[in-house]
C-alpha cells in the first residue's frame, strides 16, 4: 500500500511543477529570496519553466503559504511533500498552522511574526509534524517574505535541509 500511494504521489509531482501559477509563484520565491539574503536559493540558469522543476526537485525542503488570516500553504516541492506525507492537492488545502502540533503552534506563530518585521530569518528550530503524526525537528531553517519587485507582500516561505524524526515524548 505505502509503495503504491508514494507511486501515486511522483506521478503527480511530475506536473505541479508546469502549472503556469506554479511557475510564476516559483520566480517569487526565487527572487523574494534572493532579495532578502542576497544569494540565490538553486541556480537560476535556464527558462522560468526549468527553474520551476530546479526547485521542485530540489533536495532542499521548500514551503510557502499565502497571506489569508489562516495562512493556506501554496507551494510544497518533492521532498516536502513527501516529508509531510501529502500529494499536492492535500498540502495546498491545508492551514500552514497545522505543520506544526497545538502546543507549538503558539511558537510558530511568533516565529513568523520576526520574520514578517524582519524580512526573514536564518536560525529557525523547531518541532514539525506530519500528516500521520510523524514529529521531527527542524534546524537551521530560513523563513522570508515573499515579495514582488515592487515590495508587496504575497506571503511567507521557508527552506531547510536539516531535520531529524523526533519521538513522541521528546521535547525540543
Amino acid at each position: 500500500m505505502i509503495g503504491d500511494s508514494q507511486h501515486y504521489q511522483k506521478e503527480t509531482y511530475d506536473e505541479v511543477w508546469q502549472q503556469p501559477h506554479v511557475v510564476q509563484w516559483t520566480q517569487l520565491l526565487l527572487d523574494s529570496y534572493r532579495q532578502w539574503l542576497t544569494k540565490e536559493l538553486i541556480d537560476r540558469a535556464g527558462t522560468f519553466l526549468e527553474q520551476a522543476k530546479r526547485l521542485f526537485e530540489s533536495s532542499l525542503i521548500v514551503v510557502s503559504h499565502g497571506l489569508q488570516d489562516d495562512p493556506i500553504l501554496n507551494y510544497g516541492n518533492q521532498e516536502a511533500l513527501i516529508l509531510w506525507e501529502m500529494d499536492w492537492n492535500q498540502f495546498t488545502h491545508t492551514p500552514s498552522r497545522h505543520t506544526a502540533e497545538p502546543v507549538n503552534q503558539a511558537e510558530r506563530a511568533d516565529m513568523l511574526r520576526q520574520a514578517k518585521s524582519k524580512g526573514y530569518i536564518d536560525d529557525y528550530r523547531g518541532i514539525r509534524i506530519s500528516r500521520t503524526g510523524k514529529r521531527f525537528l527542524v534546524e537551521r531553517a530560513i523563513v522570508w517574505n515573499v515579495v514582488d519587485s515592487q515590495g508587496l507582500r504575497h506571503g511567507q516561505a521557508a527552506t531547510f535541509s536539516t531535520w531529524s524524526y523526533v519521538d513522541a515524548d521528546s521535547h525540543s
